[in-house]
């Protein structure tokens, strides 16, 4: 009789520890959603996009793992709580990649805003210093065309600066800039051909 009572109480405890196994680790699933949400914010996908895949890839593959041990019998969700710990980490430095790489990049955009101002000021200085000849005139304003599709390309780069769209502005800014220091640089090289002093 007492064999039967421990035989029962055994069974009763193996069943406890198999369920505490086999439940679905809800609150975990719920924290590492809510840092890969909160990585998303901080615009993990703008400014460390490979990383931030690489994070939903992680979940994509731990949604993957809880579905097929659900449709288990017997479920162990261990090896998947233990994947959660690793995504959760993973999201929580994401996010601050991110914020760290959204600071280089708004600092690299502040600098190239303020240095192609420079660039856009000399050249509307030296533009008028070109000599005119037979195809002068057409040269200086095919020049001013380009220089005022420069100018707008950098009013532009300052208004997605000023909104926070810093990745935008960077990109805008580095095309005008190439073109500015393009146009500098062929000025330049006509001013001093002409032997005009600039």
């Amino acid at each position: 009789m007492k064999n039967k009572i421990l035989m029962g109480l055994a069974a009763i405890a193996m069943v406890a520890v198999l369920a505490s196994c086999g439940k679905v680790p809800q609150a975990e699933i719920d924290a590492t959603n809510a840092a890969i949400t909160a990585a998303q914010a901080a615009e993990a996908n703008v400014y460390v996009p490979a990383e931030f895949t690489a994070l939903q890839d992680s979940m994509n593959a731990i949604n993957a793992a809880v579905e097929a041990q659900s449709g288990k019998l017997f479920k162990k969700f261990t090896p998947i709580k233990e994947q959660l710990a690793a995504t959760l980490t993973l999201a929580n430095q994401v996010a601050a990649n991110a914020g760290v790489k959204k600071e280089e990049v708004k600092k690299e955009a502040e600098t190239l805003l303020n240095d192609i101002k420079t660039v856009i000021a000399e050249n509307g200085k030296l533009i008028p210093k070109l000599p005119r000849g037979k195809e002068g005139a057409a040269v200086i304003e095919q020049m001013k065309a380009d220089l005022a599709t420069v100018d707008a390309t950098v009013v532009e780069a300052q208004g997605l600066f000023d909104k926070g769209a810093f990745q935008d502005a960077l990109n805008k800014v580095k095309a005008a800039n190439d073109k500015a220091a393009g146009l500098n640089a062929e000025i330049k090289e006509v001013l001093k051909k002409a032997r005009i002093r600039f």
